[in-house]
């Protein structure tokens, strides 16, 4: 891939994971809500994501964008997720429609079919026994606000990609943390990511050849009710890490 791709909510936690393990791999534009603490390497940008112009000469020459930005918190009140995470996303494509970008990849939620996990099937699908697996077939069910706006931004895409051409890849993220999983936490267990296994499928997701998509992003756990078929089939997806592997001493080697 010559052409830049164009990093945004770069200062966020996933932001960060991809950037740091892939920042030799791509020729980089970055944009920041703030300024960063400290100066990277790349060129960089920084504004409100909702902002055409703020986001324009970010976007001017990339071919792809990898979309992160917005409001992350669970209990985001209704403003900031409108604002932040809907027109933020409505920005993005707008503009990307404008500029000639080729492929956005969407940062998704697990929050995006969160109502799955307060029926009959839990705690039972959390374990390793159990089959019941998502699949990204399914229609979404928002868990909250915050969930409502990937949904929306999955939905979005779609528009995108038929009206415009764009390729596009919705990742479904579970929980990365480095020091995660809890021995004792089914859940957090179930939907562990891993942050080689972070930087490995958005790197997936820029190099495979497909259309749209709707895929999920947890390490290749015992526990888990994604489904990862997808995500391996499509993206050529290899995730190397295992929340039952972790022994809680030590962490993941980071090499990728």
């Amino acid at each position: 891939m010559d052409d830049p791709v164009l990093l945004t909510g770069a200062g966020g936690h996933v932001g960060r994971t991809v950037y740091e393990r892939l920042a030799d791999d791509y020729d980089w534009r970055l944009m920041y809500h703030t300024q960063p603490t400290e100066e990277p390497e790349a060129p960089y940008f920084t504004g409100d994501v909702q902002e055409t112009e703020d986001v324009r000469p970010a976007m001017a020459d990339a071919g792809t964008v990898i979309h992160l930005a917005g409001d992350p918190r669970r209990d985001a009140p209704w403003r900031s997720v409108l604002t932040n995470n809907i027109d933020g996303t409505h920005t993005v494509y707008e503009l990307a429609v404008e500029c000639g970008v080729e492929r956005v990849v969407f940062a998704s939620s697990n929050h995006a079919v969160g109502a799955f996990e307060t029926d009959e099937r839990t705690p039972e699908m959390y374990r390793a026994d159990d089959e019941f697996r998502l699949d990204g077939t399914e229609l979404p069910r928002p868990g909250n606000k915050y969930g409502i706006s990937k949904a929306t931004g999955e939905t979005m895409g779609r528009y995108y990609h038929d009206e415009h051409g764009i390729d596009v890849c919705n990742i479904r993220i579970g929980n990365l943390n480095e020091d995660h999983p809890p021995i004792d936490y089914e859940r957090g267990q179930a939907m562990w990511l891993s942050p080689r296994d972070c930087a490995h499928i958005h790197d997936c997701a820029l190099r495979a050849d497909y259309d749209y998509e709707i895929v999920y992003g947890i390490s290749d756990n015992d526990r888990k009710y994604y489904s990862l078929e997808r995500a391996k089939d499509v993206l050529g997806y290899e995730p190397r890490d295992n929340s039952a592997e972790w022994d809680g001493a030590e962490r993941i080697s980071n090499d990728l």
